[in-house]
């Protein structure tokens, strides 16, 4: 997680699971995108699997290919459409074969991707894989079939998500689906629905199971975890229409963090996105509380000029964000904190900019996700403003934003220098296997040696002895 930036031309990632002997085809799935995808893709292999789908990791063996995909950004959309072409003359030589699009990119496109891209026989939105079985049927009998219709129920909180890939010791849990914060410049909103909470005694439930399996650390995942809020279903909208034994009895973000640090005890807790105007300083004080909680939260901002702020309906001021991190702070001083930052965006002056790279030395962030503003056709600021910021500008700003946060990293990297971290082991090293990498508390990444008799899953006191730009590097402790 720890980049500078995110590199919207890769290819997506495939995933298999352990094959089911009694299952006679093949789906290869692949995923773009943010956490909420590749966590819709466990749901969406569970579903399959009861179909009599084995996952494969080669594409050339598939009967069902899947490409769960992302609408955030044009370029990650060009990336989908560019993977498509790909496999042309495979479905040439495989006439049988389905290949469906799922996802974002399917709700926002819809017929247009069985008009546009004549290889597609299948469009599902985010909420409608609970109808891949039926949808499959149509397919087989020749007949293309669509279902990108929005739900204001579904949470998939019944199906036990197979888990794809992965290290055996993460997993991503989740909480909310949709948002309703309706930021001008994002597509999330029209592409995954009205924000709804998922039953806290099934998510309970699903981190029990984690941690019985051997997983050591879970992150609550949804586009807007902060405003999480269950009174018996449906949603958040609708709250206002709660009974009052629904109003007493209801659980919010806070409390669901409390009710699953006890759970599971002996796991570290993470969660993901937060938003500042729905963010509790309960949750801060959940953090404090209970020692596996991480003290860590990913808090986008999206600009450092209240201009910006308004125009992009962030629903926050400057001021109060940074009054958000400054009680944080005192209430977790460990606490580390990451951030989205969208540079360019319509009317963005030269003094809006430096508002934004004040607001970076302010905070102090240890890492963060930049960007270019690029236009989504559908959003409110595609229909209303114009992307009148000449492309060399939004470059140089996006430079200088990046440098910025290098440079913070590095002075955020050195302050955990000297210290001793309790690391969870990941797997190996990418850049040398005889040594392990995991993460602190503060999601910072640390290497250090590999020793005998340690494995994946232990977690290790590690003295940091020092730090690259995102890296820490340490040592076991005697």
């Amino acid at each position: 997680m720890q980049e500078k930036y995110i590199d919207e031309t890769k290819q997506g990632e495939a995933f298999a699971i352990a094959e089911r002997p009694e299952n006679s085809k093949k789906l290869f799935l692949e995923s773009y995108g943010c956490q909420m995808n590749f966590s819709d893709s466990e749901i969406v292999a569970s579903i399959l699997n009861e179909q009599g789908y084995n996952t494969t990791m080669k594409v050339e063996e598939a009967d069902l290919i899947l490409l769960n995909t992302c609408s955030i950004r044009e370029k990650a959309e060009q990336t989908v459409r560019m993977r498509l072409s790909q496999f042309k003359n495979l479905k040439k030589e495989k006439p049988n074969m389905t290949v469906g699009v799922l996802g974002c990119m399917a709700e926002r496109l819809k017929t247009k991707f069985l008009e546009e891209e004549q290889l597609v026989d299948l469009v599902v939105g985010p909420d409608a894989y609970r109808d891949l079985p039926n949808l499959l049927k149509e397919t087989n009998d020749g007949r293309d079939a669509i279902n990108v219709i929005l739900s204001k129920e579904e949470t998939y909180a019944d199906i036990n998500p197979v888990r794809l890939g992965g290290n055996g010791v993460t997993a991503f849990v989740t909480i909310t689906r949709g948002c309703d914060n309706m930021c001008t410049f994002c597509v999330v909103p029209f592409t995954r629905g009205r924000e709804r909470s998922r039953d806290p005694h099934s998510i309970i439930e699903e981190c029990k199971d984690l941690a019985n399996s051997g997983y050591k650390e879970i992150t609550l995942l949804g586009q807007n975890v902060d405003s999480y809020l269950w009174y018996g279903g449906g949603p958040k909208k609708d709250f206002a229409k709660a009974s009052e034994m629904q109003k007493a009895t209801a659980v919010n973000f806070a409390q669901l963090l409390d009710l699953v640090a006890k759970a599971v005890p002996e796991m570290r807790i993470r969660f993901s996105t937060s938003n500042p105007q729905d963010m509790s300083l309960d949750v801060f004080r959940m953090m404090a509380k209970h020692d596996n909680i991480c003290k860590y939260v990913h808090l986008p901002v999206q600009s450092g000029s209240n201009n910006m702020l308004a125009a992009m309906n962030r629903q926050h001021t400057r001021e109060e964000y940074l009054e958000l991190i400054r009680k944080a702070k005192e209430i977790v001083p460990e606490v580390a904190f990451s951030q989205d930052m969208i540079v360019g965006f319509c009317n963005e002056s030269e003094e809006d900019h430096q508002d934004t790279l004040s607001l970076m030395r302010e905070v102090e962030y240890d890492y963060g996700y930049m960007f270019a503003y690029s236009e989504r056709p559908g959003t409110p600021a595609h229909k209303k403003m114009e992307d009148n910021i000449p492309a060399d500008v939004k470059q140089r700003r996006l430079a200088e934003v990046i440098a910025l946060q290098g440079e913070l990293s590095r002075k955020r990297m050195q302050s955990y220098v000297g210290r001793v971290h309790q690391i969870l082991i990941e797997g190996t090293s990418k850049k040398n296997e005889n040594q392990w990498k995991g993460r602190n508390s503060q999601n910072a990444v640390c290497v250090f040696d590999k020793l005998e008799g340690q494995q994946i899953g232990d977690i290790v006191d590690i003295f940091v002895y020092d730090n690259t730009q995102g890296t820490l590097l340490g040592k076991i402790t005697e």
